[in-house]
């Protein structure tokens, strides 16, 4: 089996990172002669503006065969700090990274920034000290920069011997003299294990290297000059030494990092296979994969099969998405301006399909002004941007004034709810909002029991709260750092529909926001200067003017460095100024950091003119119904007509007993079959209308899969299975099992710990009850185990574990079996949901709630 892994070279704009991968393609024998990026002939720079400006823009893949059994995909990324999206996506799929520094220059915010999100998300990293040749350079210096940030320990792995021999790079690890010892002693002090080994072999094996350095406890630093291939070989024989093969599970899945078009507009998803493997004719998400594709620079090379650690591309996947953290968002907002006679409702659908394709660009429409407006990250990705439009779509589009792209947040908790009751539809949503520290995002929690709010309607309400960007009342820009905790929530038993709950969501989020004390954030630079020791003063003057943060400056000799914080819309006006008065003499470095208070939020909500109270797009009203039609009730008044308090002390209040009944008058209809459709049609169509995926892969017809003691071959053998499992005339207890779990404070409290944990346990309980009653038990999960499987059934001692198709709750699943066995078996139906239990108890069932079968199995001595 060949081993694959994927292995990124990150690095600071100029520190050689892509000559980097020429020496590496070279030296491997992919590429026949190194491309110069002053040439315009580097192997992954093939984008025109890539190699008009010399930098790389688009991130590229190229494999390389390190032997016989092993191939690496080397991801090579932009520098540009326009383009730290398109970087940081990439970190998703990296095994390894190389991380390249000029070593002529200090390590810079850019490198350090970079090696900080590397940190943060645990990827082994290799440093490679590039120009080494370059009289200036200073390796100790950096080396002992990296090794402050009190993370792992950088130790050299080889030196450039630039007194003696400037083309002989030392491996310090194969030398036979004290360079040797002292290597070991560096290595011995990054992990305990090492020195345990040290001291009691007095060496330090490569398998020991190979875990420290994959657990990031241990940075290999490489030096050389990538220019004239000097201490490449070295890096790549390290590649295939110190690097540890990746275990993948058999399921087969991926994760899209990735999104782009080729030259005929046909959308490519870039994809790494993080289990199993898949071919072409494969089904994902109901689309077939028509072409895969492995690449290498510009050309690529057709394949019908790919496995385990591989990158490539599938095509036909039309619905793919690449699902952002969010980490990377622009702090600049342009208005576009289009030649005129340009239509707006022809043009945004097709701006929108780059936006699609790079993280770092977010494209907006403003209905109030009519504009489309672009939010990127600098000057450099304006102009990347602009030539993309007029390439694929001939458009000739400006640029008006920019304006710092501003964020809003509440300064204290809030209680706030919703509700959306036209005719025929209804829905109550209870939240609590409370401020995150700066940076968090959003994050969404639920304090609310499963027989209060069945657990589908809570994950449809936190659904709701993240797919969006809200927006705030000061002047609607977007909302971040704040937590949404569901507190209460009601749902009609016949009449709510999907959409229901999104318009109460909504609607209790801006209620609280017109409630609470809003803030408004802005974007702040981390900036470090070098310039003349005399210029230092005055610098130092106007950024204090400036409310800028200012770290004691750095003096050594004539030359300077001053490091801080300011805000972007107070170094936007003066940037221009400043580098005029430094000229050639001195440098300007700026990395983001993040959002804080903006000092001038008075003055900027003036500015901006927004009113909350006119935005029809986010109304904070409630809907309820009154004598058949639809009342609606300002924001301010609308928590006395609510229908749920969750304030209230008392639980009964709201709980799944007193929701029936409310509407014990619907409970005495006896529900058709055909009504049973058209509930399911209403209240799960939320859940069938996927419009993209990050990890998914749908049952496959022309493969096998396999639970504990079943493989079905393919959807009818399925199918025969499921029936023959559930059939006989007897007692049949059908259990709903995370509405169990969570009903039950031992198993709720277990699942917290150990989900696997909580499972295990309510199987080997019900196998005692099923054993004592002597009747059928089938536990039924909703799509947990086989992510887009068309289900699985296995068989666990003497009970029957179901796990339902992806995207059927097991309230679904469980309402259809208990329809269909209760013709000829006696059916009792364990679950806290109230609409299944409506159903089931009109189709001649009975039914239990999550603490009456608790009850049953105390009953009888089950523990």
């Amino acid at each position: 089996m060949i081993s694959n892994k994927t292995i990124g070279i990150l690095a600071h704009v100029d520190a050689g990172k892509t000559t980097l991968s020429e020496g590496l393609l070279y030296t491997a024998g992919t590429i026949r002669r190194m491309g110069r990026v002053d040439r315009q002939d580097a192997f992954l720079d093939n984008f025109e503006m890539e190699k008009k400006r010399g930098i790389t823009i688009f991130s590229k893949s190229a494999v390389i065969k390190v032997a016989s059994d092993k191939t690496v995909t080397l991801l090579d990324t932009p520098g540009h700090m326009d383009f730290q999206a398109e970087t940081g996506r990439t970190l998703d799929v990296l095994d390894y990274c190389i991380l390249v520094i000029n070593s002529a220059e200090k390590a810079g915010l850019h490198t350090l920034s970079l090696f900080k999100m590397l940190h943060e998300r645990q990827i082994p990293t290799f440093v490679f000290l590039n120009k080494m040749d370059m009289d200036t350079s200073e390796p100790n210096s950096i080396i002992k920069t990296l090794n402050d940030l009190g993370g792992p320990d950088f130790v050299r792995f080889t030196r450039y011997d630039k007194k003696t021999d400037p083309h002989r790079i030392i491996e310090l690890f194969k030398s036979d003299d004290s360079d040797k010892n002292q290597f070991f002693e560096n290595l011995a002090t990054s992990d305990e294990r090492l020195l345990n080994e040290y001291m009691e072999t007095g060496e330090i094996t490569k398998e020991s290297v190979c875990m420290a350095i994959s657990e990031l406890k241990l940075v290999p630093v490489f030096e050389g000059s990538a220019l004239n291939l000097q201490g490449v070989k070295e890096l790549f024989d390290a590649i295939n030494e110190f690097t540890l093969d990746t275990i993948y599970p058999e399921e087969p899945d991926f994760n899209i990092y990735k999104i782009s078009r080729d030259d005929k507009e046909k959308k490519l998803t870039h994809v790494k296979i993080t289990g199993g493997s898949f071919s072409v004719r494969d089904i994902i998400d109901g689309e077939k994969i028509t072409e895969i594709r492995l690449y290498s620079g510009e050309k690529y090379e057709n394949v019908n099969t790919v496995y385990a650690g591989q990158i490539a591309v599938l095509m036909g996947l039309n619905n793919s998405r690449y699902e952002s953290e969010e980490l990377y968002d622009p702090v600049m907002s342009y208005s576009l301006i289009f030649p005129d006679g340009e239509s707006i409702s022809e043009t945004l659908p097709k701006l929108k399909l780059i936006a699609e394709e790079d993280p770092g660009l977010k494209i907006d429409y403003h209905e109030q002004t009519k504009e489309i407006q672009v939010r990127l990250f600098g000057q450099v990705q304006m102009e990347v941007f602009k030539a993309l439009v007029k390439k694929r779509f001939g458009l000739n589009i400006e640029f008006g004034e920019g304006n710092v792209v501003y964020k809003e947040t509440i300064k204290s908790t809030v209680n706030c709810a919703g509700h959306f009751e036209p005719l025929r539809h209804y829905a109550e949503v209870h939240l609590r909002m409370e401020p995150l520290v700066r940076g968090k995002g959003i994050e969404v929690h639920s304090e609310v029991g499963v027989d209060s709010l069945a657990l589908n309607y809570q994950r449809l309400i936190g659904t709701h709260l993240t797919e969006r960007e809200f927006v705030g009342v000061l002047t609607g820009a977007p909302l971040t750092d704040v937590s949404f905790t569901i507190i209460g929530g009601r749902a009609h038993l016949k009449h709510t529909e999907g959409g229901d709950f999104r318009e109460a969501v909504y609607r209790a989020v801006r209620q609280g926001l017109m409630k609470a004390e809003s803030v408004l954030l802005e974007p702040y630079y981390s900036f470090d200067i070098e310039l003349p020791s005399q210029k230092l003063g005055k610098v130092m003057n106007d950024f204090q003017s400036m409310g800028a943060e200012i770290n004691p400056p750095v003096t050594v000799g004539e030359n300077a460095s001053l490091t801080g914080r300011i805000a972007v819309s107070e170094l936007k006006r003066y940037q221009l100024s400043l580098m005029a008065y430094l000229g050639e003499a001195g440098s300007l470095s700026l990395s983001n950091a993040g959002y804080d208070i903006c000092n001038l939020q008075e003055q900027v909500v003036a500015e901006i003119g927004y009113d909350p109270d006119t935005d029809v797009k986010n109304p904070s009203s409630s809907v309820f119904c009154s004598h058949g039609s639809s009342d609606i009730i300002p924001w301010d008044e609308a928590d006395s007509h609510m229908h749920v308090q969750p304030d209230k002390k008392d639980e009964e209040e709201f709980s799944d007993y007193n929701l029936r009944s409310i509407d014990k008058n619907i409970r005495r209809e006896q529900v058709t079959l055909t009504e049973l459709e058209e509930i399911f049609a209403k209240t799960f169509s939320s859940n069938k209308k996927r419009t993209g995926y990050k990890y998914k892969r749908a049952f496959n017809t022309s493969k096998t899969y396999s639970g504990s003691s079943h493989t079905y071959n393919d959807k009818e053998d399925y199918e025969k299975i499921h029936k023959k499992t559930l059939k006989g005339g007897k007692d049949v207890l059908l259990v709903d099992g995370y509405n169990v779990i969570f009903a039950w404070d031992e198993l709720k409290e277990l699942a917290n710990v150990n989900m696997d944990g909580a499972r295990s346990k309510l199987c080997d309980l019900l196998t005692n009850y099923a054993a004592y009653k002597d009747c059928e038990v089938v536990l039924v999960f909703d799509a947990y185990k086989v992510r887009g499987s068309k289900g699985e059934i296995n068989k666990y001692q003497n009970i029957y574990i179901v796990y339902t198709k992806q995207a059927q709750t097991a309230d679904e699943y469980i309402a259809k079996t208990a329809i269909e066995k209760g013709k000829v078996d006696r059916v009792t139906v364990a679950s806290s949901d109230s609409l299944v239990q409506l159903i089931i108890r009109g189709n001649n069932c009975f039914a239990m709630s999550s603490l009456e079968l608790k009850q049953a199995l105390d009953n009888c001595g089950v523990e």
